[in-house]
């Protein structure tokens, strides 16, 4: 039997309902805050993304899947979104009809890393870009719209850690105190740390390996070496948190440096509780200098990219033991009392009329019972079900029972497609615990 890819899941319909509510969210948030969808290939020249992530990281090392496409260069798929997004707002002279652009995107990126739970070689993520502005009160900006998706996907008890990285004119006095103080113990780094000494020495501090971890406490934070106007930029976002609502929410942490060599100034990270020690579900920062990088004009950008799986399975945490995934909901469900051809083509056509009111409609396919295709409409969550039986074909009407109130009435066959949609309406109101199941 051919398996999936390792690394890589199917998302089985019964789980959908999960993904589209927090896909939902994330579509319905944008549209309050103002951000506009942006698209990008899966797979860009690989060249992109060495330029913006960073040749001395690990998903440029060792993480990339790289292919040649016949081309003069080689291609890779997407290990994240940012590079592309900035590649397409210049190559598209985004830029030239607007400076600064709120986009936002939703789908799939590729790394070849080992997976483990919450961690797959194909993932999703939703996520922001405000480009074209260096103002800090973005950076709050794009903290409250993730925290505001969160709250939106009912994941409560996340938290936000925030620290600042530097601008190039002050970041380098702290690269060479990080050096001075590792310096005694360098020979007890892990052989990835040993590597990361001379080349990217700030992503020792983000090292997971306890005696790595254990020598990094040793480093000064970065306070001290800020320039003014990076003290200044990280006192707004600060206080701009705390006047926004986010006071007790976020805390201060020295250690954060993320995993791309493209931030500078303000970094973030989101985690949530009931996750152990991989309990990040989403971060971001600024990235000043890399529209510049990709050939476009000194603009400042700030985004940050969230993992749905991640999302997914802290909410699962959240519920109780046990739970599983609600099936999906249907306005109305369809009975018929006695098969046959007659039978089926009457359920069919009023399926069929409802569908085009707007509503959401199944029916059985299978010629059971109709005490199997009303456990069936309960399964689905139905609000209504229209029963077609003998009599009720013979007089020309839909008997339609409410699921919720376990009342019914019957409706001539001309007037279902008017009149259901009000009555399913009214049986969704009378049950406000379905929605919240769903």
């Amino acid at each position: 039997m051919i398996q999936a890819p390792l690394g890589t899941s199917d998302i089985l319909p019964g789980e959908l309902a999960r993904w589209r509510r927090v896909e939902a969210a994330a579509h319905d948030l944008m549209a309050r805050f103002g951000y506009q969808e942006i698209r990008t290939p899966m797979f860009e020249f690989t060249s992109l993304f060495v330029r913006s992530v960073g040749d001395t990281t690990d998903i440029v090392e060792k993480e990339m899947y790289t292919f040649d496409a016949g081309s003069t260069e080689s291609v890779t798929f997407r290990p994240e979104f940012t590079a592309s997004v900035v590649r397409a707002y210049l190559e598209h002279n985004l830029h030239k009809q607007r400076p600064f652009q709120k986009l936002y995107y939703l789908g799939p990126s590729f790394r070849r890393e080992r997976p483990q739970k919450g961690r797959s070689r194909q993932f999703h993520q939703f996520g922001v870009e405000a480009l074209g502005s260096g103002d800090p009160w973005v950076d709050v900006e794009t903290i409250l719209v993730a925290d505001a998706f969160f709250a939106g996907c009912g994941l409560s008890g996340t938290s936000i850690r925030l620290n600042s990285l530097g601008c190039p004119e002050c970041r380098p006095r702290y690269r060479d105190a990080v050096r001075a103080a590792l310096e005694p113990d360098r020979g007890r780094l892990c052989e990835n740390c040993r590597r990361r000494f001379d080349r990217n020495v700030f992503r020792i501090l983000d090292c997971k390996a306890p005696a790595c971890h254990a020598i990094a406490e040793k480093v000064p934070a970065i306070g001290d070496s800020l320039c003014d106007r990076c003290r200044s930029h990280d006192r707004t976002v600060r206080d701009g948190l705390d006047a926004s609502g986010l006071k007790g929410r976020w805390s201060p942490d020295t250690r954060l440096v993320r995993g791309f060599d493209y931030y500078t100034k303000t970094v973030y990270e989101f985690t949530a509780p009931n996750l152990g020690s991989q309990n990040a579900v989403g971060g971001g920062g600024r990235y000043d200098n890399l529209i510049a990088e990709l050939g476009g004009p000194a603009l400042g950008a700030v985004g940050f990219a969230i993992g749905l799986e991640r999302t997914l399975i802290a909410l699962a945490a959240q519920e109780k033991a046990g739970e599983t995934p609600n099936d999906p909901t249907v306005d109305v469900y369809v009975v018929t009392v006695e098969p046959g051809p007659v039978s089926r083509a009457a359920a069919f056509s009023l399926a069929t009329d409802l569908r085009r009111a707007g509503l959401s409609v199944d029916l059985d396919f299978e010629d059971r019972s109709m005490k199997s295709q009303m456990r069936t409409a309960n399964r689905f969550n139905a609000a209504i079900v229209c029963i077609l039986g003998p009599d009720e074909l013979a007089r020309g009407v839909v008997n339609c029972k409410s699921m919720s109130e376990g009342t019914s009435e019957s409706i001539p066959r001309g007037e279902a497609a008017a009149r259901l949609p009000d009555r399913v309406a009214a049986a969704r109101r009378a049950t406000p615990a379905v929605a919240s199941k769903e």
